[in-house]
């Protein structure tokens, strides 16, 4: 980890419950801009990694994963002045993430089976954006101020300003409303916040639509998971999906081999023994999505791409040399 990012993690420290160093190249803390776990204060799912020469922050309970320099950059420009200046000046790169964290005290959410916003479909951004994608925009809600909408729901945002627009996607289990993600419009924002109602509910998109009797597609994002039958998306984050009743998962990942994450996420699955899907060399498509605008047959892609086992890992390596 580089020594300018370990400095200003160690900076920042005070400013962070929980905070610990966990090893080399690998520090822990609460998350400051979901809270983390409210039934449980002693939680502390935020960890700042290394990447190559970079260092990010990913929190494993609103999923946020997001660099130092890209993070200050939007909520302190001060400190970001003084990091860009000290990182940049003898030509070092990095990457990071960091908060204050709320001061405010969270109150339990109060469960909802319906969201109180227009459909994408009814408002024109949500619309245009979703339909050049090929994405249904019935499936998905509009919110135009994110933060009041967010706060709405479970108190999130002490800092209400800097407002924008964003493409709600609920997550539901068993009818209720357990948590949303917000898809940003504006590619200079974090792509993806995702509010959480209930520490304990699944943080999967589509649960509620599935037969766990036949086989369950799982992918990345909640929108690639449309353009496949019987689909459910992990929202950010790998899980037991058996606890949830499904017994006959295929995973579907990016096609991303140069994506250190991704490969081992796949490298997990297949040491688990369930059944994925490993791409094509003749697909350079990296996501679903992509592969729908480019006239290809996502489904029929799909089924004969399946593997486990032995197979899966042969299959992996070769797609790891791409």
């Amino acid at each position: 980890m580089d020594f300018v990012d370990v400095k200003y993690i160690n900076l920042l420290s005070s400013r962070l419950s929980k905070f610990k160093r966990v090893k080399a190249d690998l520090y822990n803390c609460r998350c400051p801009i979901c809270g983390d776990s409210q039934k449980s204060k002693s939680k502390a799912r935020g960890y700042f990694y290394s990447v190559k020469n970079n260092t990010n922050f990913k929190c494993h309970n609103c999923g946020v994963n997001i660099s130092l320099n890209n993070f200050l950059k939007k909520i302190d420009p001060v400190i970001y002045k003084q990091y860009t200046f000290e990182k940049f000046k003898d030509n070092h790169t990095g990457r990071n993430f960091v908060i204050d964290e709320p001061t405010f005290v969270f109150e339990k959410p109060i469960f909802k089976t319906k969201i109180s916003l227009p459909l994408c479909s009814e408002i024109e951004r949500g619309r245009s954006y979703l339909e050049a994608r090929r994405i249904d925009s019935k499936k998905f809600y509009f919110a135009e101020k994110f933060k009041e909408f967010a706060n709405s729901l479970k108190a999130t945002f002490t800092n209400t300003d800097h407002e924008e627009s964003r493409i709600i996607i609920p997550l539901y289990y068993q009818k209720n409303l357990v948590g949303i993600q917000g898809r940003a419009l504006n590619s200079n924002s974090i792509k993806y916040i995702t509010v959480m109602l209930d520490d304990d509910a699944p943080k999967i998109y589509g649960l509620d639509e599935i037969n766990t009797e036949e086989t369950v597609y799982v992918t990345e994002g909640p929108f690639d998971s449309t353009f496949i039958p019987n689909a459910i998306a992990m929202c950010g984050a790998d899980a037991d999906v058996s606890k949830w009743g499904i017994s006959n998962p295929v995973w579907i990942y990016d096609n991303e081999p140069r994506n250190e994450e991704i490969v081992s996420r796949i490298s997990r699955t297949i040491d688990r023994g369930e059944r994925i899907v490993i791409w094509p060399s003749d697909i350079r498509e990296k996501d679903l999505n992509d592969m729908v605008l480019s006239g290809l047959n996502v489904k029929s892609i799909v089924e004969s791409n399946i593997y486990s086992g032995l197979e899966a890992k042969l299959k992996f390596t070769t797609w790891k040399k791409i």
